[in-house]
C-alpha cells in the first residue's frame, strides 16, 4: 500500500529532525514509488540501479527539501533527472560501442571474414559432410544435384547434411 502525500511529507519532516524510524519508513515508501516510476521508463535490469541512485540522492539532498511543499513532486524531480542522466549515458555508450570487428557496409571484408570463419568450422567435421553442406546450403544446389555430384543417394546426402549440421551446432563458438 502506498502512503499518501501528506504522510510522506510528514515522514520527511520527521526524518530531517533526526527520527530514524520515520526515515526508514520514508525510504521504504519512496522505493516503492520509484520502482513503479521506473517500471514504465526503463529496462528491468536498470530499474534497481536507478532506484538506488535516487535514494542516495534523496539522502544527500534531504536538507534541501522544504517541509512546506509536497514531497512526491520533489522526489519525482530527482527521479526524472536521474532517468535523463541514465538515458544520456545509454545513448553515449551506444555511440561509442564500435569495435575493431565492425566493418563498414559494402567493404566486402565482412563477407570474407564470415567465409573464413565458416571454412574453419567446416574443417572440423568429416570432409564428405562439409562438402555436401557447402554445395546445398552455401552454393544452393538441390539435394539431387549434390547426390549426383557426390555419387551418393539423395537419402545419404540428406543424412550427411543433417549429421554435419548437428556437429556444427555442437561446436563452441570462438573468435579467432
Amino acid at each position: 500500500m502506498m502512503a499518501e502525500e501528506e504522510t510522506l511529507a510528514e515522514l520527511m519532516r520527521l526524518a530531517q529532525g533526526g527520527d530514524r524510524q520515520a526515515y526508514t519508513a520514508l525510504l521504504t515508501e519512496s522505493q516503492r514509488w520509484l520502482e513503479r516510476f521506473f517500471n514504465r521508463r526503463c529496462a528491468p535490469g536498470n530499474r534497481d540501479d536507478l532506484v538506488q541512485e535516487v535514494l542516495i540522492a534523496v539522502h544527500n539532498k534531504r536538507a534541501t527539501y522544504d517541509p512546506a511543499r509536497p514531497y512526491l513532486p520533489w522526489l519525482a524531480a530527482i527521479a526524472r533527472y536521474r532517468w535523463v542522466d541514465h538515458l544520456r549515458s545509454v545513448y553515449r555508450k551506444a555511440e561509442q560501442e564500435l569495435t575493431d570487428g565492425d566493418v563498414p557496409a559494402g567493404s566486402g571484408e565482412g563477407a570474407m571474414l564470415a567465409r573464413l570463419s565458416l571454412d574453419r568450422m567446416l574443417a572440423q567435421i568429416p570432409e564428405q559432410q562439409a562438402r555436401v553442406i557447402a554445395w546445398v546450403k552455401i552454393e544452393g544446389l538441390s539435394i539431387r544435384e549434390a547426390a549426383v555430384r557426390s555419387g551418393q543417394s539423395e537419402s545419404a546426402v540428406k543424412v550427411s547434411i543433417h549429421r554435419g549440421l548437428k556437429k556444427l551446432s555442437a561446436l563452441p563458438e570462438t573468435a579467432e
